[in-house]
């Protein structure tokens, strides 16, 4: 399913200026790269800019299956109308707001006439019209009037009809994107049940002053955000999510899953030892999903036997169905990146990614790493390059000769010219690094492929401030090129 959207964010306005909406506008746009949308972001944009946007959106929304439209500002209705200020809007009359305004039936109208499946627009808009003494009138009511909903869409509001919304004062977002951001991510919850999800935290932190609204007339379900389960249909749900298995000791596959979920070298290496390709062929593709899962977790413990099944994984593997040669593989990818209920990890299991994604080296092995790519793709904000896709990546390594020449330090690590270093510690203030530790170069490479998630084999490192490539470097200690997230 193709997903477009337009995030507007409108703030600097030259009167009534607003808090919060060029960041509700980034942190939506973010989200939304998340679940796959193409967005087209705009932030602080004229009368002229917003029309230009809304035709572009236009344009790409006859592709696609999903159109959404969010933004964020000053809103008002003018006899029953709704429009959406930019930020050059002249506000000296109510009929100047109508032709330096965007307004909203030509937002759904353009939607509509896209003939997308499912449409969502989302107005963080209905803020009090403090123009309204000047114009010595009536005709700007509070709030946001109700709207024509056409069939495949759904309009929420920040607030019910005719009432207003508040900025987050002293908060970085607005209180009804907060609350959007809150629960927009929700696994597996349908984009009905999300909004009642934000309607209710929006009326606990506003003490019931704000309600937010909806107008629906959708056909199908939609979800922002399908959990790996309902995404993935190769395994079951005890695979992806192994802590629900219940283990049966007088399954053969299932005593060798027991015996690598003991905290014993030993005991996992016996286990391991049992792996042989006659053995395999009687097991499940779920279980062998599990047992896979379960040696690369052993091999990061370091167990030896573990360790080594990953290393020579093809001959490990050798006279196994394909079928059940991936699921293995597939169970090793898995166990990286996700934990024992299917969600993503906070911390990556990267211990054994050299050795684990060399294998991505080998034909046979690319279907496993299609697979752990599909897994990942939701998520692909939180990577430099999305693990399991074989693009090769080119990092600029910037050193400085310093009191040792043939020992220079680190100054940046760059990818498509942007520094990725930083501290690890993501309180700290520290501008400059203060401790330097030695690398030989091949582990100074070795730790960056780790720390970026791409494997050696697609990265191409060039060394910039010194004269030839040097067998040492100093790196920083406590400083590191891993993706900021959040």
């Amino acid at each position: 399913m193709k997903r477009v959207a337009l995030v507007i964010g409108n703030a600097a306005y030259p009167e009534n200026p607003l808090a919060n909406p060029r960041h509700d506008a980034e942190d939506i746009a973010t989200v939304l790269r998340q679940f796959e949308f193409d967005v087209l972001e705009i932030k602080d944009v004229s009368h002229e800019g917003m029309q230009r946007a809304l035709i572009e959106f236009r344009s790409q929304l006859h592709l696609a299956d999903l159109g959404l439209f969010f933004f964020a500002g000053h809103g008002l209705q003018i006899d029953g109308k709704n429009y959406l200020l930019a930020t050059d809007t002249s506000m000296e009359d109510p009929v100047d707001v109508r032709f330096s305004s965007m307004e909203l039936d030509r937002v759904i109208a353009t939607m509509e006439r896209a003939e997308t499946t499912t449409n969502v627009i989302i107005l963080d808009a209905c803020r009090n019209n403090p123009w309204e003494r000047r114009w010595h009138r009536s005709g700007g009511t509070q709030g946001l009037a109700s709207v024509y909903v056409p069939r495949g869409t759904l309009i929420a509001f920040a607030t019910s009809p005719g009432q207003t919304a508040a900025d987050g004062v002293g908060q970085r977002n607005g209180k009804y994107t907060s609350a959007l951001l809150k629960h927009i991510g929700t696994p597996d919850c349908t984009i009905e049940a999300m909004f009642k999800r934000v309607r209710n935290t929006l009326s606990v932190a506003t003490n019931g002053k704000q309600i937010s609204w909806e107008h629906t007339s959708l056909a199908s379900e939609f979800f922002f955000n399908r959990s790996v389960g309902a995404r993935i249909d190769q395994y079951s749900e005890t695979a992806l999510k192994d802590r629900l298995l219940e283990l049966d000791d007088s399954a053969p596959s299932h005593q060798i899953i027991r015996s690598l979920k003991v905290l014993t070298w030993n005991v996992q290496n016996g286990a391991v030892m049992k792996l042989v390709p006659e053995t395999m062929r009687k097991f499940t593709k779920n279980n062998l999903f599990i047992i896979g899962r379960n040696i690369y977790q052993a091999a990061c413990g370091n167990a030896r036997s573990a360790a080594q099944f990953i290393d020579d994984f093809p001959a490990k593997t050798r006279g196994l169905l394909d079928q059940k040669r991936r699921a293995l593989l597939d169970g090793m990818l898995f166990e990286a990146f996700f934990d024992s209920n299917g969600r993503l990890r906070e911390q990556f299991k990267d211990r054994r990614f050299r050795q684990l994604f060399d294998l991505q080296r080998y034909e046979s092995t690319t279907p496993s790493f299609d697979f752990i790519a599909e897994c990942l793709l939701p998520y692909a904000n939180q990577f430099h390059a999305l693990p399991g896709k074989a693009g090769e990546v080119a990092v600029d390594i910037v050193l400085e000769a310093r009191e040792h020449p043939e020992y220079p330090y680190v100054a940046r690590i760059c990818i498509a010219s942007g520094n990725l270093l930083r501290p690890e510690d993501d309180d700290t203030e520290l501008e400059e690094p203060k401790r330097y530790r030695s690398y030989s170069i091949e582990t100074f490479e070795e730790r960056i492929s780790t720390q970026l998630l791409i494997p050696q084999h697609l990265l191409s490192f060039a060394y910039t401030g010194v004269t030839r490539k040097p067998s040492h470097v100093n790196s920083p200690t406590d400083w590191t090129v891993r993706k900021r997230v959040g």
